[in-house]
């Protein structure tokens, strides 16, 4: 019910004391973000503290807080001129509405610690929808809390009118206090970054192994890279012990930042906050959810001219690499790897290939070839055609004899006109452990075999930047399965700049690129003069986190070696791209022409712990009714990314 109090009482805390906190209580400020709900708080607790009396505040507010550790409820005592943090409860999420059970369990917990004084409760703005009524009337509950203050324009409806006429406490309606306003986004993740700063002041590293967590909230699943700048918090008892920030991520360890002399448990909390790429708290995207996706048919060049369906085609995002699968699940096998900051692009297979633009084929600098069937490598002809006048040489690698097959489609084409201005190509043909290169070129007799060299763990290209290893499988022909691996992505932390004042500069590329090398005592000219260790700059400045592996795989045998070839090769992948040519009902078919089933793409990648899998390369007979596929795939397969179409 309200209170007897005048309408809207103006927001001055000496009123408010005089008229509704005679006694001590427990009060909880309402009302949506900027009507100044903080700043009441702290004048009602200075005025109450300078009448000898006890003021307790709960900060709830985990995305916007004034004091305390975002991500968090803190527990402050107005001592002086401020609130002094008592204790935290983390969430390890700004989201007050997602969030809204854990968070009043935390206010509970928190609010049981006040054993006398006054006690203020700083509500989150969530005033509307379902979200705002039950953390209105659960918070109420959590805390005990005997006086509502609402703050409202006298002009503007109440929000959560029902729920406010159906409480059994007193209820007060107040004026905006005149002075506030909400600050905008990047004011607030600014500030919030800075309260996170200081909690993490003088904090030391201590190196954890993921498998040996016991991981609550709502922690990545086989993704050790999704760690890289989340905010965690590990628990005792129930309870918040100390929060931290995973600062490094190398395979299953994780280097955690948290305060000193504060040993971190083996129970670990971890939502959705998380450092950005500038180095603020933020909201993390859920790990690659919007990653890997199936994008429309005109991704590429209209679909108008094709008779064939393609299917549905798969988009993968892994960093600064975007992958395609171009001809769609049912089409030739061509999957596109556009490196996007350096206008390069890598081919996996080669079949048709018009929906590709010819100024992609000029930046096309590697093509990994699974096999020589037409279907795989058909897509050439666009390749040569459209590379005609392009001076840079093009690789290949592929199985035993693909320097072959490539000089006879160059040789079915009469080259009288080019001169010595055909395209140039280099093969490189994987023998067991052996890589052999031959220099091709259109218009220009002879493939000669320029060099051979021992491939080392199957590594055929090894790139500043990412490279790429082969496996062998049965195919009743030598097939190459490729996983593309990029190189550690290095971020920098602009907040840490900002705090040295440091204004970025092309200094910054040459910091990463002696990380990469491993070139930690070599010393970096900082702008405005001095210098100082790739060592001393790399611990304060860099973020660190492996790439994400994509494995691409098709035609090929399901026998006991190539699972076992395969899953090698696959494992902890990001993406595997795997063809799953028949369903089990034919899988007699699937023998006979020596292709996977369904069943054991599914299985081969539950076995290669891949966080995606992404089937392709569907039998035609399959183009009326290919929910099944995918439908056969999710009945042993958790990690399949399928359309929505296809979803249920």
């Amino acid at each position: 019910m309200h209170c007897e109090a005048p309408a809207y009482l103006d927001a001055e805390p000496a009123l408010i004391a005089g008229q509704l906190l005679g006694r001590d209580r427990r009060l909880l400020l309402f009302g949506k973000p900027g009507v100044g709900k903080t700043t009441l708080a702290a004048g009602l607790a200075a005025e109450l503290s300078a009448m000898g009396r006890s003021v307790w505040c709960l900060g709830a507010d985990p995305g916007s807080p004034t004091f305390g550790v975002p991500g968090a409820v803190c527990l402050g005592l107005w001592k002086g001129k401020a609130w002094s943090v008592q204790g935290i409860e983390a969430l390890c999420s700004l989201d007050a509405a997602r969030f809204r059970l854990p968070l009043v369990d935390s206010v509970g917990i928190l609010a049981d610690r006040v054993n006398e004084g006054s006690l203020i409760l700083d509500a989150p703005g969530v005033v509307r929808g379902v979200a705002g009524a039950e953390l209105l009337t659960s918070l109420i509950r959590a805390a005990g809390i005997d006086l509502l203050l609402v703050l409202q324009q006298p002009d503007q409806p109440l929000p959560l009118q029902q729920e406010l006429r159906c409480l059994e406490i007193e209820v007060a309606d107040i004026k905006p206090v005149a002075a506030a306003n909400r600050p905008g986004k990047m004011a607030r993740a600014r500030q919030r970054t800075g309260l996170w700063d200081r909690y993490l002041d003088e904090a030391q590293e201590c190196e954890l192994k993921l498998p040996r967590l016991h991981r609550i909230g709502t922690p990545p699943r086989n993704a050790p890279a999704a760690w890289l700048g989340k905010q965690v918090a590990f628990m005792q008892q129930d309870r918040t012990s100390v929060m931290g920030e995973v600062v490094e991520v190398r395979g299953e360890m994780l280097k955690v930042r948290v305060p000193q002399l504060n040993q971190p448990t083996d129970v670990v909390l971890v939502r959705d906050a998380c450092r950005d790429s500038a180095g603020l708290l933020s909201t993390s995207k859920p790990f690659a959810e919007k990653q890997v996706r199936y994008i429309p048919p005109a991704d590429l060049l209209p679909d108008a001219v094709y008779q064939q369906n393609a299917g549905v085609r798969p988009l993968v995002q892994l960093g600064t690499a975007t992958a395609v699968l171009v001809n769609g699940v049912f089409g030739d096998p061509l999957l596109h790897l556009r490196l996007r900051h350096q206008r390069r692009s890598l081919l996996f297979d080669l079949g048709e290939g018009a929906r590709l633009p010819a100024r992609i084929a000029h930046q096309v600098s590697d093509v990994f070839i699974t096999h020589a069937h037409v279907d795989h490598i058909s897509g050439f002809l666009w390749l040569l055609r459209s590379r005609i006048g392009e001076s840079s040489v093009c690789r290949l690698f592929g199985p035993p004899g693909l320097a072959g097959h490539i000089m006879g489609l160059i040789n079915g084409i009469h080259w009288d006109r080019i001169g010595r201005r055909g395209p140039r190509f280099e093969v490189a043909e994987l023998h067991d452990a052996c890589l052999q290169r031959y220099a091709l070129q259109a218009g220009q007799p002879g493939c000669e075999l320029v060099k051979e060299e021992v491939v080392d763990a199957g590594v055929v290209l090894a790139d500043r930047d990412f490279q790429v290893r082969a496996v062998t499988l049965d195919h009743r022909t030598p097939v190459l399965a490729f996983t593309y691996e990029p190189a550690q992505q290095l971020n920098i932390r602009k907040e840490r700049l900002r705090e040295w004042r440091l204004d970025p500069g092309p200094w910054l590329n040459q910091l990463k690129e002696r990380c990469r090398a491993g070139e930690e005592l070599s010393r970096i000219q900082l702008p405005g003069g001095g210098e100082k260790s790739v060592a001393e700059l790399a611990d304060e400045l860099i973020l660190v986190s492996q790439g994400s592996k994509l494995v691409y795989a098709t035609d090929f045998a399901d026998t006991p070696e190539n699972r076992t070839g395969l899953q090698a090769l696959a494992q902890g992948a990001h993406t595997l791209f795997c063809e799953a040519t028949f369903l089990q009902q034919d899988e007699l078919q699937a023998r006979r022409t020596g292709h996977l089933t369904t069943l054991a793409c599914g299985e081969i990648a539950n076995q290669s712990r891949v966080a995606h899998l992404i089937p392709f390369h569907f039998s035609r007979r399959y183009e009326d009714d290919p929910w099944r596929v995918y439908q056969e795939i999710a009945a042993v397969c958790p990690q399949l990314v399928r359309p929505k179409a296809y979803s249920t």
